[in-house]
């Protein structure tokens, strides 16, 4: 899983920057080129509702392979055509494709995982994930964007990731399969069973991956040289990268203290949650010196990067150790939309605030949603389905 999900992610990474180059480069408009991107990432949220039901009709393997070769296909049908309503067809079914691994990895890891253990796993698993936003680019870099020779890459990348997804073994069919709901309704159930765990990724999402997108024009805003302005990204990544890993490890040894000094573990979790929820405020709480003092820029960004993408791993282990089979995938499913729906909302309104302030109004906007996520965290989580129906058989735990 690590390895197929790995060459994917880089392949696509490499494709969608290279994508955009190209339009350029043929006259298209910056308008067009922004259509064209945001197709994949229609694509992502048309499809993770549907997810469930992939999954019913397949079963998890087969819809894996699916996933794996929808970029395929959509990278040889770069090679082989220059009509643009073509590329926006198979950039809206990479971006679908995408959104398949998506959910249907993150739920397999999270399930897989041993007991224990699931916090080291799924915490190494986004830091993979996140590297290969870094990888792909870099790579795309040095082959050079040339495009005929670097969809050969990418081509090369995609197969093997298909190739490396034959190797799954097969995976017990879901338990679920014929009395878990899916849909709308599915996504709706899980909504209700796992709100506070939903504001986490919302809130991850939106200082993660959302801020992101916007910290280029936050640093010019600050009259940080354009270099600078676009390294504060860097930084937000490798907050991400530094500490989703720790964070999981953390987070197993809470749950499983020997003492129980932290309750239940979901509590365990929650009170983790709790902590990187202050910790976000906290960083946000230094925006106004920022203005006076840019070198702050540099490790609030940081925060802001490993305290959203350690929300979203707490959340995902979190969802993970409370479900099985198909009611994890529409878990999975509502986690993801609701960190892009953050990762959405924070360039939106974001670029908003920091037309109308950088001083006042940007950092009151985040300020608010950092209020918001500690305020939603201070919900107690549910107890867990192990704790309300005792502990779950060997089967189940594998």
């Amino acid at each position: 899983m690590f390895g197929s999900t790995f060459l994917e992610l880089v392949g696509v990474f490499m494709l969608s920057p290279l994508l955009l180059f190209t339009l350029k480069a043929n006259g298209e408009s910056t308008w067009l080129a922004g259509l064209f991107a945001a197709c994949g990432w229609v694509g992502i949220f048309l499809v993770t509702p549907l997810v469930a039901d992939i999954t019913r009709r397949l079963g998890r393997r087969r819809a894996l392979w699916l996933a794996a070769a929808l970029p395929l296909l959509a990278t040889s049908g770069f090679l082989l055509t220059d009509r643009l309503a073509v590329w926006f067809v198979l950039e809206f079914l990479a971006g679908m494709a995408g959104g398949l691994r998506w959910v249907l990895a993150e739920a397999v890891v999270a399930e897989c995982s041993p007991e224990g253990q699931r916090g080291r796993y799924v915490g190494l698993f986004e830091t993979m994930v996140g590297a290969t936003f870094v990888v792909g680019p870099a790579l795309l870099a040095w082959v050079g964007p040339q495009r005929d020779v670097a969809l050969w890459v990418i081509l090369a990348l995609t197969g093997a990731g298909l190739l490396w997804s034959g190797l799954i073994p097969a995976l017990p069919l879901a338990e679920d399969a014929h009395s878990a709901p899916s849909g709308a309704r599915g996504m709706w159930q899980a909504l209700r069973a796992h709100p506070v765990v939903m504001a986490a990724g919302l809130v991850g999402g939106f200082f993660e991956s959302g801020v992101s997108s916007l910290l280029p024009l936050y640093g010019l805003a600050l009259n940080l040289p354009p270099t600078s302005a676009a390294l504060l990204v860097s930084a937000s990544g490798l907050g991400s990268a530094v500490l989703m890993l720790p964070a999981g490890v953390l987070a197993d040894r809470m749950a499983h203290h020997p003492k129980g000094r932290w309750g239940s573990q979901g509590q365990a979790r929650q009170a983790l949650m709790r902590a990187f929820a202050w910790l976000t405020l906290a960083a946000t709480a230094l925006v106004p010196w920022v203005a006076p003092h840019p070198s702050l820029a540099w490790p609030v960004v940081f925060l802001w990067g490993g305290a959203g993408g350690c929300l979203y791993t707490l959340a995902m282990i979190d969802i993970g150790d409370r479900e099985r089979d198909l009611a994890l995938v529409n878990g999975t499913a509502v986690l993801v939309m609701s960190y892009t729906l953050g990762g959405v909302l924070a360039p939106a309104l974001g670029a908003w605030a920091l037309d109308v302030s950088a001083h006042v109004a940007f950092p009151g906007l985040m300020l608010g949603v950092a209020l918001a996520g500690v305020w939603a965290l201070q919900v107690r989580l549910r107890p867990s389905s192990e704790q309300q129906n005792g502990p779950k058989g060997p089967q189940n735990s594998q």
